[in-house]
């Protein structure tokens, strides 16, 4: 460059260059990787060595050599710009990727129920990576399955509707509970004690246990409120379903209505319990479409309760068992946080619609 001369520490700048890289720092706009460039080149002008421009510029050693380098070979202007990159590998053709994807979605490997990427891009004759890569653009995801199951209640619509009308616009002068059990809670001990959670190592429990016996637990989710009314019994009959509607009962004001959101359970329906509700009209059952436990929001309280106080927990008895759960929904209840639902009752009823056709092709193709 005519304006200067440099090694690899030494720069001098023509009074025109030195302007322009001022201007450079001092505008507000200019990119940060871009004012670093420039502050080296200015700082080594200035006759700072290499160890110096490092602290001052926060730069590394090598960044400062590539830089001082860079300005020796292009001046101002290389400064501005990335050094151009080799070309890469050549993008895969699109006829692979529709194999890739094709085969992910419509066939089987042999002797194998679902693809690896390595099966896949062996299959194709492209890299296990390349694989991944296209799977990743098209949202696919073969090596995982959901459970899943489209009920089959003919009057499913009707009991979506009234369900989710009770969660989103619930009756005045009346509580809306969500009912059921959560059964063969077990109380399980492990065979030895955990190790701690320390760095580079999670917490540890023993894969066996000892069982030392079962618990069910009765919940009535207050929908408004989170409240949380429980009791634990030893079995799930309508005897004990009936004692539990009691404790609601005593514990729920007298002048409110009782709107309970309960699964299809047997037990909710014997002549038992069906003779006790007339006895009792302020209470009213509110039955989900058949295979629809999702649609009952104490499920999501199961799997809290689940998550936070039994997974990881040893019980030396039902005893201790129980006593953890009353005291997790003691604990709750002085802080209590309702669930949200927001899922619309049409947009569900469109979802299982359209779940009824798919599965009603796919198994007329499979004929």
């Amino acid at each position: 460059m005519g304006g200067m001369t440099t090694k690899r520490s030494q720069i001098v700048l023509w009074r025109k260059d030195r302007a322009e890289l001022e201007a450079i720092v001092a505008d507000g706009n200019t990119r940060q990787k871009i004012v670093k460039r420039v502050r080296i080149v200015l700082l080594t002008a200035d006759g700072l060595g290499v160890m110096a421009i490092m602290r001052e510029a926060k730069a590394s050693k090598t960044s400062v050599w590539r830089w001082q380098e860079r300005f020796a070979e292009a001046g101002v202007a290389g400064l501005l710009r990335d050094r151009s990159k080799k070309p890469g590998k050549a993008p895969i053709a699109d006829d692979i990727k529709r194999k890739v994807i094709e085969m992910a979605v419509k066939e089987r490997p042999a002797n194998a129920t679902h693809w690896s990427v390595r099966m896949l891009g062996e299959a194709v004759g492209v890299s296990h990576t390349s694989v991944q890569r296209i799977l990743r653009e098209h949202g696919l995801k073969p090596h995982l399955t959901r459970t899943f199951k489209v009920s089959t209640d003919p009057d499913f619509s009707a009991k979506v509707k009234d369900i989710v009308g009770l969660y989103m616009n619930p009756p005045e002068k009346a509580i809306v509970l969500s009912v059921d059990e959560k059964s063969q809670i077990q109380a399980l001990d492990r065979t030895q004690p955990g190790l701690p959670i320390k760095k580079g190592r999670a917490g540890t429990m023993t894969h066996d246990y000892k069982r030392n016996g079962t618990t069910t637990l009765f919940a009535a989710l207050d929908v408004a409120t989170g409240e949380v009314i429980g009791e634990c019994l030893p079995r799930h009959r309508a005897k004990e379903f009936i004692g539990f509607l009691k404790k609601i009962d005593r514990i729920v004001a007298k002048h409110l209505d009782l709107h309970l959101v309960v699964d299809n359970y047997k037990t909710h329906k014997t002549k038992e319990v069906q003779a006790w509700l007339a006895r009792h009209p302020r209470f009213k059952l509110h039955f989900t479409p058949t295979s629809c436990s999702w649609l009952n929001l104490v499920e999501r309280l199961f799997a809290e309760i689940t998550r936070q106080r039994i997974r990881r927990s040893t019980f030396t008895s039902v005893a201790e068992l129980e006593a953890a759960i009353t005291d997790w929904i003691d604990a709750r209840n002085i802080d209590p946080k309702p669930f949200s639902w927001t899922a619309k009752a049409s947009n569900i009823i469109t979802k299982h619609r359209r779940a009824k056709k798919t599965l009603a092709a796919v198994s007329e193709g499979g004929k």
